[in-house]
């Protein structure tokens, strides 16, 4: 038998994925967004997708491919990632449809210090009032505006800006009878962060594991990093650690790092059931991403270059979609892309 063509694998794996999820943008959660006007035809770009419980606290509030995450309690909120400084009105939307204050957030978190996930801290902090705590190795990075970043000045720009607490890898923060543990995951960036906490549904609980992206960055050795000579070991240290954390739901700070849509898809389908709560996926985010790190460290240690992903890697995410055209803003636009 003929092996697959490189076309075949780009279909699978790229294109239709994609096709489903514009086609689910008619009648889903991904069809309802305000925002200015829409963005012209032949663009790809972030935009607000509907709001909906995940289980038990846990709620989606992000954009179509950066996440954002609100964990409620009695005594205020937790919210996770407040992406880009533009969505700050898209986010606060999202929050309210729900029913929620978005005052009532008393905790910022993040996963990483990479633009599209924290550049809009500021503004929700100065709204909220809410204290924002940093992973300690993430701290210089925060400060300077992405400047520090080890893939090189410039390869992540946002306003610089402070910390209200600094955590240390197990740090646990409390508000409400819920907790948030702080998990140091490093490798993506120096102070990745994964959050676990537990929820309860139906009278069972559950172990939530919010990741940070466990993707190696392009251009980037991981061995010999003169900026980051600690890299290899430590996202090996990270995938070990990520395999002892309990975890019935995975959530990560990109949808399309897992099988986000796929559930969504399941869970409209299927009124009822909870397609998040599936231990199966924790092993599945983790083993795609250790995958393509053994790769990549069996290529360096042979004596090939820095990590290049290509076209159809399946650990690469579309950093952004199709512009939808029902008047939601989409941020970040540009031409599509041509593979």
């Amino acid at each position: 038998m003929m092996r697959e063509s490189c076309v075949a694998r780009l279909l699978t794996q790229k294109i239709l994925p994609v096709l489903l999820f514009v086609l689910l943008a008619g009648t889903t959660v991904f069809a309802q967004g305000g925002g200015r006007a829409g963005a012209p035809q032949g663009l790809w770009g972030e935009f607000r997708v509907k709001p909906f419980k995940i289980v038990g606290n846990v709620y989606f509030v992000g954009l179509s491919n950066n996440t954002s995450y609100l964990v409620t309690t009695p005594q205020g909120h937790f919210l996770i990632n407040p992406t880009l400084v533009d969505a700050l009105p898209d986010i606060r939307k999202s929050i309210e449809e729900l029913g929620f204050n978005i005052r009532d957030i008393k905790y910022i978190l993040q996963t990483h210090a990479h633009g599209g996930h924290i550049a809009g801290l500021p503004a929700m902090r100065e709204l909220t009032r809410a204290k924002a705590p940093v992973m300690s190795q993430e701290l210089g990075v925060l400060q300077d505006g992405g400047k520090s970043d080890y893939r090189g000045s410039g390869s992540e720009s946002f306003a610089p800006m402070s910390a209200d607490m600094v955590l240390r890898d197990g740090d646990k923060i409390e508000l409400g009878g819920v907790t948030m543990v702080a998990h140091l995951t490093s490798g993506h960036t120096k102070g990745s962060t994964t959050w676990t906490t537990v929820v309860e549904e139906n009278g069972k609980k559950y172990n939530v594991v919010i990741a940070s992206s466990m993707r190696m960055n392009p251009r980037q050795p991981l061995l010999a990093n003169a900026k980051y000579l600690t890299l290899a070991d430590d996202f090996a240290r990270s995938f070990a650690k990520l395999k002892t954390l309990p975890c019935d739901v995975i959530l990560v700070d990109h949808s399309t790092m897992f099988d986000f849509r796929e559930k969504v898809r399941q869970m409209e389908q299927s009124p009822g059931t909870n397609p998040f709560i599936d231990p199966a996926a924790c092993q599945r985010f983790i083993a795609k991403y250790e995958r393509s790190y053994l790769d990549q460290l069996a290529k360096e240690r042979a004596g090939g270059g820095a990590y290049a992903p290509a076209a159809d890697d399946p650990t690469q995410p579309d950093s952004s979609l199709p512009c939808p055209e029902d008047g939601r803003t989409c941020y970040g636009a540009r031409p599509l892309r041509r593979r």
